[in-house]
Formats: C-alpha cells, structure tokens, sequence
C-alpha cells in the first residue's frame, strides 16, 4: 500500500469530522490489500480541514449468501450509530456517500494505530477494557470480530472497525472475544444498555428518532433484532457463552 505523506488536522468535534467526511473530496491514497473486499486509504479535503480516511466502495464487495448485495458499507454506518448512541463511541465517525471515486460507499476516519498489536498480545490490563466491546458485539450481531479489528491510537483509545457483516437477523456472532463468558454485566454498562433500548422503542405509537435514523441503513427486521438481542442482555445480566452448536469464531481469527 501507497505510504501516507499527509496528516489530518485535529477536529474540535466528531460533528467537524462527520462534516469533512461527508462532502469533502475523496482521493484514493492506497488500497488495502489482505481484506476480501476492495478497501482503500483516502484523503479527503475540506475547507473545513484535511483527514485521513477508509473507504470501502459497494462495487468492490463480493457476493454472500446470506447478507443482501450492496448493504455492507451502510451496516459500516449503522455499527457507528449503535456506537455513539450507546454512549461507548468505539467506531471510528463514519458516513454513507452516494458519490466517490469508485461510486457509492462507506467513508470511515482512518485512526492512527500499530497493526503488530491487536487483541492476541494485549496484555490482561487492556483485555479487561473489552466488556462493551463484546457487549456491542453482541447488539449488532457481528460474525466477523477479529482480533486485529480491535485498534489502539496513540492516546490509548480502542477503537473498533470492520462492521460489514453485522445486524442480520439470525444468530451469527462469531467473536475471538469470550473473555468475560458467564460473567455479570457491570452495573454501568447494564445502565446504559437500558437506556439505549429505550430509545429505539416506539414512544406512544411514534417511531423513535433513532430508529428512523437506522432505518435508512438497515430493514425494520434488523432493526427489531437489535431490540431483542439488548432486551435479552437485560434481562440475563450476564455476558454469553458460545453456542455449542454452532461455530463461534470468525476465521481466519487474526
């Protein structure tokens, strides 16, 4: 992949980000080269400021058998809603546009990390910040959490990325993360579970701000199973073990 010479200006806010993400122009930098779909390093300028980002083009996607064709970068968009409404802010801002230089796409801040360290060689220290990231997880249902899906920045923020495969409506979690299986969900993490459902809930036969917001990313089935899978954490308390009979891990797992 092409080197980077360019670095992005520190935003004030995730609203400045979103800004630049959205209509600032795209220039393809690099290409990704061991994912199975096309994904790109882009520049994108701004008058608003210059960033680093990941863009993952529809036309680039290869076909699955069980996700609908040309829905994996707006599940890209919705794991970043989930995210932020949730309050635990672990997906980089990311945004849907309809126009780029290989057509309609996700667009993803790129954060500044080591690849060689990933969830493999963290240390029980940093393992044990993961609990609302298995939690999330489990919300969107994601059949593909890597370990090298798990990012640190330089400030020592985690940050999550490859959401692709994630909110369909049958069981298909697959995870490396099962460190806190059986465990209890602690009380701040259980508090904000409660809240979030709550807002994608209709309100006196109102649909939710939130959940119009994912509709345009997600089918209303989808958007049930959230509900679902958050009201079933809520009411066992306690983190998942893996299904026996079916295949937890995503592979290859690194």
């Amino acid at each position: 992949m092409q080197k980077a010479t360019f670095a992005p200006r520190r935003m004030d806010t995730s609203t400045d980000i979103l800004s630049i993400l959205r209509t600032g122009k795209v220039t393809i930098q690099g290409e990704f080269i061991w994912g199975s779909n096309f994904t790109f390093l882009a520049k994108v300028e701004s008058s608003e400021g210059d960033l680093v980002a990941v863009y993952k083009p529809n036309r680039g996607q290869r076909p699955l058998w069980d996700f609908p064709v040309d829905t994996l970068a707006r599940r890209e968009v919705a794991a970043y809603i989930v995210s932020e409404e949730i309050g635990w802010r672990m997906v980089p801002d990311t945004v849907y546009r309809t126009k780029g230089p290989l057509g309609s796409g996700s667009l993803q801040l790129f954060i500044d990390h080591d690849p060689e360290y990933h969830y493999f060689n963290f240390p029980i220290e940093e393992r044990q910040r993961l609990r609302p990231v298995v939690l999330l997880d489990i919300i969107i249902n994601n059949a593909d959490r890597k370990g090298s899906h798990v990012l640190r920045d330089p400030d020592g923020n985690l940050w999550l990325i490859d959401h692709g495969i994630c909110f369909h409506v049958e069981d298909k979690l697959r995870t490396v993360i099962w460190d806190f299986m059986g465990q209890p969900i602690p009380e701040n993490l259980y508090a904000d579970l409660n809240c979030f459902v709550n807002k994608l809930k209709t309100v006196n036969g109102s649909t939710s701000n939130l959940n119009t917001r994912l509709f345009e990313y997600l089918d209303l089935a989808e958007i049930g199973a959230i509900i679902s899978r958050t009201e079933n954490l809520i009411h066992t308390k306690h983190f998942p073990e893996p299904d026996p009979h079916r295949r937890g891990y995503p592979w290859p797992q690194l």
